[in-house]
């Protein structure tokens, strides 16, 4: 099986990369001017599968002689243990610049079993300035035999000088059947299941796959949708903003709980702590620092499901938009077709597009640090008041 079986949707993209992998496979020489170069970035939309795409690639190079990637390879960089392999993901909201500066330090060793070393950066669009500065002077001199590859959601994300110096690969969305196909194949979930996973998902690959699998994932965003739906009131958009806040809660701890759990477990083996045992004095300071890692990945994992919850709400308002206009296209939300005609029924084409307006201007909020619970009871006293005119 090839390593590029796993990804959908972006033909064109793994054209590039497997063409790159296959050259650098042929040459014995350090990298030139040829299909491969030392610094790409991959950029699409969430969900598109960049880091999927990254992780191929680096599959790809570290596998001796095949561009489709051995199977022994594949385990390894799936597991994040190849030792030529080097990954820097956050779960925080920024990305360290002591973390950056790890590796690109370790970016300067030789590979120890494979042709190439391989970087990866996720969410590169993470990084500030100072600390893309950092980065910027490993892509301007690497060593002869490094390859960094960097992810983000678009290049206006990351600075010019960045930009400058790395190979683009821009990814599309997938449509939804081929989202759904990919779901069947790999989760063994039916077809139908899977269609409204991926079409409900908007094509994120991620949210798909979750809702498609997890039962309580689609009972919260049924339950958003329900609550958008009945807001009828200045008081009831109060309410409501509370609620939505408190399904983002219970998402993001569903999402960090088992993990979390099994970090600690982990952590307190390799100290050689029994189950219930006293932790040392001297070892705690060890576990305080994965508790703070994990506070930092439970407030970025809250910011996700909130972001998550608005995405949703645009998706309904969008349906609600295009019948009002007369549009006859297939909703995403054709669950609740229903109430979709009736709630396009309640206000006029403006009225929706001004919600939709307060949605984007929430998430900007929420994104330049405004308490949630303030942008949300905003964004649906807006909505509220829209529906009241």
């Amino acid at each position: 099986m090839s390593v590029w079986d796993e990804l959908t949707g972006q033909s064109e993209a793994i054209a590039i990369f497997r063409a790159a992998a296959a050259d650098s496979s042929l040459s014995d020489s350090p990298i030139g001017d040829s299909a491969m170069t030392h610094s790409w970035l991959i950029t699409g939309p969430p969900g598109s599968g960049r880091s999927n795409l990254a992780y191929a690639f680096a599959t790809a190079l570290l596998s001796q002689g095949d561009p489709d990637g051995d199977e022994a390879t594949r385990r390894q960089v799936a597991a994040r243990t190849h030792p030529d392999l080097a990954v820097l993901s956050t779960e925080g909201v920024i990305i360290k610049m002591d973390d950056v500066r790890k590796l690109v330090s370790s970016s300067q060793f030789s590979p120890s079993v494979s042709r190439y070393r391989v970087m990866v950066i996720e969410d590169a669009d993470r990084m500030a300035e100072r600390t893309s500065n950092v980065l910027l002077k490993a892509l301007e001199e690497p060593p002869p035999r490094t390859v960094w590859i960097l992810c983000a959601p678009s290049e206006a994300d990351l600075l010019p000088t960045i930009r400058s110096r790395v190979r683009t690969v821009r990814l599309r969305v997938p449509d939804v059947a081929e989202v759904a196909d990919l779901i069947v194949r790999r989760d063994s979930v039916d077809l139908a299941t899977a269609t409204r996973a991926a079409r409900e998902a908007q094509s994120h690959i991620g949210m798909a796959h979750r809702l498609a699998t997890n039962e309580e994932a689609r009972r919260r965003r049924r339950q958003t949708l329900e609550i958008a739906l009945g807001i009828r009131s200045v008081s009831g958009a109060v309410i409501a903003a509370s609620r939505l806040l408190e399904l983002a809660g219970e998402d993001a701890k569903a999402i960090t709980e088992e993990r979390d759990a099994e970090e600690r477990e982990s952590a307190l083996r390799s100290l050689g702590i029994e189950p219930g045992g006293t932790v040392p004095p001297a070892l705690r300071a060890q576990l305080r620092a994965l508790e703070e890692d994990q506070k930092r990945r439970a407030t970025r994992s809250l910011r996700d499901g909130i972001d998550r919850i608005m995405v949703d709400l645009l998706s309904l308002y969008r349906d609600v938009l295009l019948m009002q206009l007369g549009v006859s296209t297939e909703p995403i939300n054709l669950a609740i077709q229903s109430e979709l005609v009736a709630a396009s029924t309640t206000s006029t084409a403006v009225m929706t597009l001004a919600t939709m307006d307060a949605i984007a201007t929430a998430r900007r909020r929420i994104d330049g640090n405004v308490a949630p619970a303030l942008a949300l009871e905003a964004m649906l006293i807006s909505a509220a008041r829209q529906e009241a005119r």
